[in-house]
């Protein structure tokens, strides 16, 4: 495993971090021991960063984090750096919510699911047009203040509400969706991030499993995956994209690693990318993954990925609101 500093946090992270939206209930069903097992393996494996968010199942993924890192929140906190998210409810009135008050209620409501006294991170889950800037900004520095949270980031947010919040106060790092499918970042966000010393951890660098490379075309979701209603997954976008996936896994095998692999180290090969995001709902499919981190491409090798992913279908993303 390899690690970095995380922008100006200043804190130490693995370049890999291990994510828990798979552990929220958005997809589909899933064996809780498997899932405490799969984060058990991937510390044993040199993870110290772990991302999790309110979001994901009402404090559902927090509280299985906190299963899984039991050890080291009761006994080596230090040892551990906990980001997690607040500021929407997926369903509500307001699915985007990051006023002083709801912040404020999400903060203490992740404090107790993940049984800590403080959050390594917090980081605004995306932006919410119908609150000021300053109100959110502020909301967190006095959360900071009162050593409930100790750094402040924000997700999904493009260059003017990266700006607009950093007028305030400094945002510290971005968690936005970034794949071989979903480069939109690169043009503005990323160079933006790297100017201001925002340390940026990718979502979704496997593509919501699509670059996994186990799919084909006839691949299906339970009702209760979020995957079953996004146009990404389904009809000429899915082949096409799945035809890419091929030429990448042969490709990678000429190099001796998996295409998940690939994919993620091409992640972490971009400029101005900290940490990519990886999650898991069974040990044995973490290792596969974290072996990224030590994986090295060259020039010509990137360059060949950008040829072999030149006509891809690319993706919209998914939202509070619902999925594109």
């Amino acid at each position: 495993m390899r690690y970095t500093t995380l922008g100006r946090t200043g804190l130490e992270v693995s370049r890999i971090a291990f994510g828990t939206w798979q552990l929220g209930g958005e997809w589909g069903s899933f064996d809780a021991d498997d899932a405490v097992a799969a984060i058990r393996r991937a510390r044993e494996l040199g993870v110290t960063f772990f991302d999790t968010a309110q979001g994901y199942g009402f404090g559902a993924s927090e509280e299985l984090l906190a299963r899984g890192l039991a050890p080291e929140l009761s006994g080596d906190r230090d040892s551990v750096v906990i980001a997690t998210k607040g500021g929407i409810d997926p369903g509500g009135p307001r699915p985007r919510n990051a006023s002083r008050e709801y912040l404020r209620a999400g903060v203490e409501s992740s404090l107790r699911a993940l049984g800590v006294e403080y959050i390594d991170l917090y980081q605004v889950h995306w932006p919410d047009a119908a609150t000021p800037a300053e109100e959110t900004a502020t909301a967190l520095q006095e959360l900071v203040d009162e050593g409930k949270i100790r750094h402040v980031g924000v997700s999904n947010y493009g260059v003017e509400q990266l700006a607009a919040f950093d007028a305030v106060r400094p945002v510290e790092s971005l968690q936005p969706p970034y794949h071989l499918f979903q480069r939109g970042i690169e043009e503005k966000v990323l160079p933006y991030c790297q100017a201001h010393d925002i340390g940026v951890l990718v979502y979704s660098p496997l593509a919501s499993g699509l670059l996994t490379g186990t799919w084909t075309e006839d691949v299906s979701f339970d009702d209760t995956d979020w995957r079953s209603k996004a146009t990404a997954f389904t009809g000429d976008a899915l082949r096409g994209n799945l035809a890419i996936v091929e030429q990448l896994k042969q490709f990678a095998a000429a190099k001796g690693v998996s295409v998940a692999q690939l994919s993620i180290a091409w992640t972490l090969a971009r400029p101005g990318v900290d940490v990519a995001i990886v999650g898991a709902r069974r040990p044995r499919n973490i290792a596969d993954s974290l072996a990224a981190a030590d994986l090295t491409l060259t020039a010509d090798e990137l360059a060949r990925i950008d040829e072999i992913t030149a006509n891809a279908v690319h993706f919209i993303g998914a939202s509070p609101e619902g999925v594109a």
